[in-house]
């Protein structure tokens, strides 16, 4: 795996099972934890495909399930998503053509950036930097096609 993997249409790519790995670290502490499970990207009646993420969220030592869910739909230009939370407020878009995207999301006083990478057929990464008062994070996820 190196370098960018183009995706013509991003939903098509995203479609069916992923085992998920995140790290998440707490730049300002030094604490780290992890996320490990699976996310199902799964049609939606109105286009598009729902997000359901679901696995075990590791923090000092304690795991708890963790689970969180979104939407992506058709976005413009075709072969881009238009992200959404679970109830439909928006989060970011998502355009894949060059295998590489980066974009913003403002939330309250914090700044999340995302950087998304698609690395082959079957991998793909997202890296979040979250930026705020009281945060100083670093998520790094990786996915890895299911099956």
């Amino acid at each position: 795996m190196g370098g960018f993997w183009p995706v013509p249409d991003v939903l098509t790519y995203l479609a069916g099972s992923w085992r998920v790995e995140r790290s998440v670290r707490d730049l300002a502490s030094g604490e780290e934890g992890a996320f490990s499970g699976t996310t199902v990207f799964g049609p939606l009646a109105e286009g598009g495909l729902l997000h359901e993420e679901s696995g075990t969220f590791t923090w000092q030592g304690v795991g708890r399930p963790a689970e969180r869910t979104l939407r992506f739909l058709p976005g413009s230009p075709p072969g881009t998503a238009d992200v959404r939370f679970a109830d439909g407020r928006p989060f970011h878009d998502l355009d894949l053509t060059s295998g590489h995207h980066v974009c913003d999301h403002p939330c309250a006083a914090d700044l999340y950036r995302g950087a998304f990478t698609a690395l082959d057929g079957d991998h793909w990464r997202t890296v979040w930097r979250v930026r705020g008062p009281a945060k100083d994070l670093l998520l790094t996820t990786d996915y890895a096609r299911a099956g």
